[in-house]
């Protein structure tokens, strides 16, 4: 078992991308606001080891109150909307927004309009737009990245 572990590691070693000089890192927390999923499917996979967000020191947190950036999919509906409220009260200073998907940025919103609170942008500021419906994990990967070299 060992022996199979350690050619495991060789082969990663080896196949491995190389790292990128850091310049900071930013630690992500998602809301998902209203979306159908799409945008949720696409960012994971742009966590994962294809794209791997960790190695640009981008990483997803599970609390508001360690993130930097909020990052939101899906239009606001009525019944998320205090509570992305809440999210973003909860997040130090500075704080950062990025309404991801075309849903968040409010371009071709389904639902019941009496339902939907509106875009991100009309809830909270919001610093980065990444649009696509769903957009691909390099797209998301790129934005994000340019955010970190702000």
């Amino acid at each position: 078992m060992f022996v199979l572990l350690r050619q495991l590691q060789r082969i990663r070693s080896e196949c491995a991308l190389p790292r990128p000089a850091r310049r900071g890192s930013l630690q992500l927390r998602h809301v998902d606001a209203g979306s159908c999923n799409g945008c949720e499917h696409e960012l994971q996979a742009a966590s994962g080891p294809a794209y791997d967000l960790a190695r640009f020191g981008l990483s997803i947190t599970a609390s508001p109150r360690h993130a930097d950036v909020l990052l939101v999919t899906g239009a606001v509906t009525t019944r998320m909307r205090g509570a992305l409220e809440i999210a973003y009260a909860a997040m130090p200073e500075p704080r950062r927004v990025a309404a991801l998907g075309d849903c968040a940025l409010g371009c071709g919103l389904l639902g019941d309009p009496s339902q939907i609170a509106g875009r991100v942008e009309e809830i909270l500021p919001v610093d980065l737009r990444i649009p696509g419906c769903p957009p691909d994990p390099e797209t998301i990967a790129r934005h994000l990245r340019e955010l970190l070299a702000r």
